[in-house]
């Protein structure tokens, strides 16, 4: 990279040459051709205007140096701003330190944790991947209202344990998490009662539609490959807002990835 240097010269300076300059021509551009400088030497207003030229070109040279040209260029830095309408080159990371690999996620946005089981009711289902936000809203809907038939109270946001996934379909256990465990294990509408899942694992962030899901889990393999970390074949989708709609950008969905 080039650079045009930083050097400008003060007003003052730029004045004082231009007028060196001029009177050095006035001298040089005599009627008569190439004048005799023994002649010019005896015209006393040009010996004065010759002796204040070169005495303040001496002066100068003194006190500023020799000019450098205005557009020399030196490799090393960034042009100055507003000069080549490019901006400075951003700030190299501290040593040590090296930023994430394109389309993988920040580690600052992941968070590796202990989940512990917990009692939930829930329902087994399958689904069609054209419809898939659908079919799980309308599963957790159905243990939703069982546990609310049952008296039972909810303790946190449901979620869907995707047990198996393939190109077409998918089969998930839909489970809402519940304060205490029932004295009987199954509720109205075939929904039952187990524990959520536990063990190892990182929570990742979906912050969209459920429609654009797919790029959160395409960064979510390349983490684990950057890593070098092996995953579970399952895996869970909290469902942090109660939106139905899989083209609804306010959804927000925690994604845990179970760790072997």
């Amino acid at each position: 990279m080039f650079e045009v240097p930083h050097y400008r010269r003060d007003a003052r300076v730029t004045y004082g040459l231009a007028l060196f300059r001029a009177g050095w021509c006035r001298l040089s551009l005599a009627p008569l051709g190439k004048p005799n400088f023994g002649t010019l030497m005896k015209n006393a207003s040009t010996r004065f205007l010759l002796g204040v030229s070169l005495t303040f070109s001496l002066l100068l040279a003194a006190v500023f140096g020799s000019p450098r040209c205005a557009f020399a260029q030196v490799p090393g830095a960034a042009p100055p701003g507003g000069e080549s309408g490019a901006g400075p080159p951003p700030a190299a990371p501290p040593a040590g330190q090296s930023e994430p690999p394109p389309r993988i996620p920040s580690d600052a946005t992941v968070v590796t944790l202990e989940l512990a089981a917990r009692p939930v009711a829930y329902l087994h289902a399958s689904g069609k991947w054209e419809d898939g936000f659908k079919t799980v809203r309308g599963e957790l809907a159905k243990v939703q209202a069982a546990i609310k038939k049952a008296g039972l109270t909810p303790a946190g946001p449901p979620f869907a344990l995707f047990l198996d996934t393939g190109e077409t379909g998918f089969e998930f256990d839909a489970m809402v998490p519940i304060a205490a465990k029932p004295p009987a294990d199954e509720l109205p509408d075939g929904v039952k009662i187990g524990e959520s899942p536990s063990g190892k694992a990182i929570k990742f962030l979906h912050r969209g539609s459920w429609d654009e899901i797919d790029s959160t889990y395409d960064l979510i393999t390349a983490f684990l490959d950057e890593k070098g970390l092996d995953a579970q074949n399952r895996y869970i989708e909290e469902y942090l807002t109660d939106t139905t709609a899989p083209d609804d950008a306010n959804l927000e969905a925690d994604i845990y990835v179970l760790l072997k």
